[in-house]
């Protein structure tokens, strides 16, 4: 019994001083990957490549394979002008498209009074669709009523 409590105290005090040899390296502690629920199609490759920029970036996505988009439980949230190829949902907004993942950071960063970002079609150099030609679009914050605003460029 003596060498599980032991056991337990090393454990409780291993973690928070591998954190503060972390911060005394000048780096930040490792934070929890972000989850994300993503709706896409068997067919479309881009839709991967786009899953796979966000696993760089650090979220941790839940992928939903569905024969269509209009199975989408959450496709129907995003006005249809701004629909793309997949959808994605966290924390309470909506994904549409080619968002990069570091405008998608901002957005819950910034928590605005939105429904969602969204890329509409499927612009050469965004994340999922690079190309050597890239050109330059906007992403498109929307509303509950479809009002829409330029949320960031690229």
């Amino acid at each position: 019994m003596r060498t599980f409590r032991y056991a337990v105290l090393t454990l409780a005090l291993a973690a928070p001083a591998a954190v503060l040899a972390q911060r005394a390296a000048g780096k930040p502690a490792a934070a929890a990957p972000q989850a994300i629920t993503i709706y896409k199609t068997a067919a479309c490759g881009c839709c991967t490549k786009w899953v796979d920029h966000l696993k760089a970036a650090g979220f941790n996505p839940t992928v939903h394979v569905v024969d269509n988009m209009s199975q989408s439980p959450i496709t129907k949230g995003v006005p249809e002008a701004l629909r793309s190829c997949h959808t994605a949902t966290l924390e309470g907004y909506l994904v549409e498209g080619h968002v990069p993942a570091d405008v998608i950071k901002q957005l819950l960063r910034d928590k605005p009074r939105v429904e969602g970002i969204a890329v509409p079609g499927m612009p050469a150099g965004s994340p999922g669709m690079e190309s050597p030609n890239p050109e330059p679009y906007e992403i498109i914050a929307f509303d509950a009523a479809g009002k829409t605003k330029v949320f960031a460029k690229r």
